[in-house]
């Protein structure tokens, strides 16, 4: 059987069935765009190592990053084990593909003056569309849970929030459409306790709505992705503020948690990280600050 054959049979009858629309869009386009075209027409049992080692390296003759090769060789990796899982082939030799090294990046976040401007400037222009700016620096939504999040969702008695969904902009019939799917993993499903002050402007912006959404946009459908992070472009250059993208509303709420002390798994799970190790990962720098902030503090102990 040729690779590109097997590659559409894997994709619609495994792919499709388990995973998000999303996800499978995704593998179908990598899959389309980089794999069918460099190994398609091999058969499955042609793909030695030195074959597939050969795949990676033009990878990265295209000036692809190191991560979208590794997303890439992922997938090469799931169809052929599963070929031979149900018998189209003896043997698989993904395993033996050396992928390029990922470098973490060190997680963007705003100081706490730029918060500040940030937070003054909402209260400034009391435009309900902004309040998920402030919603994300004290709760740590992701952007795609934040625009997903509908009044349904919201305990105001509780003071909690039901993260158990997330969209994504599809381009379809020339236009973005905004798509509503699961949340990012399972473990991305969560409830989280809002600080009380949130809850204060929770309960006086669901006064001045009726709209579905909590973010409110053009449409019934709240405000799409890209239209959204255009806003919070336009509010960092108004408040002469470094650009940085609207993840980095995430990463602040993460590191001004840390400084105040919030225990690791707390913290992971408010995140929807899959484990406290995850967490650790991405935050190392800031634990290194706080380490530093704990040390002078004992070093004052010194006469």
């Amino acid at each position: 059987m040729l690779y590109k054959e097997w590659l559409n049979e894997w994709l619609e009858l495994y792919v499709k069935v388990s995973t998000s629309e999303r996800t499978y869009k995704k593998y179908r386009r990598e899959t389309e765009m980089y794999i069918i075209p460099s190994l398609g027409e091999y058969d499955v049992c042609e793909l030695t190592a030195v074959e597939l080692q050969k795949f990676l390296f033009d990878l990265t003759e295209l000036g692809l990053s190191a991560r979208t090769i590794n997303f890439i060789v992922a997938m090469v990796k799931l169809s052929l084990k599963k070929s031979v899982s149900i018998g189209i082939t003896d043997r698989q030799y993904s395993d033996a593909i050396v992928g390029p090294r990922v470098r973490a990046k060190r997680a963007a976040s705003f100081s706490k003056d730029e918060q500040k401007k940030i937070e003054q400037y909402i209260f400034q222009k009391q435009k309900p569309m902004l309040f998920g700016i402030l919603l994300c620096l004290y709760s740590g939504l992701r952007i795609g849970e934040l625009l997903a999040l509908t009044w349904e969702d919201v305990d105001l008695k509780k003071g909690t929030i039901a993260v158990t969904k997330s969209c994504h902009d599809s381009w379809e019939e020339n236009r973005y459409v905004k798509i509503i799917d699961a949340t990012k993993t399972q473990s991305s499903e969560r409830v989280i306790p809002l600080p009380k002050r949130i809850v204060y402007y929770m309960k006086a912006l669901r006064k001045l709505t009726n709209d579905k959404f909590v973010v409110t946009g053009k449409s019934n459908y709240g405000a799409e992705i890209r239209s959204y992070q255009r806003t919070f472009d336009i509010l960092l250059k108004r408040l002469k503020i470094d650009h940085r993208g609207f993840h980095a509303l995430r990463h602040t709420f993460a590191t001004r948690a840390l400084e105040i002390g919030m225990d690791i798994k707390t913290l992971s799970e408010i995140l929807g990280h899959q484990s406290p190790a995850v967490t650790l990962q991405h935050y190392s720098h800031s634990f290194m600050e706080h380490k530093t902030e704990m040390m002078n503090k004992v070093g004052n102990l010194l006469p």
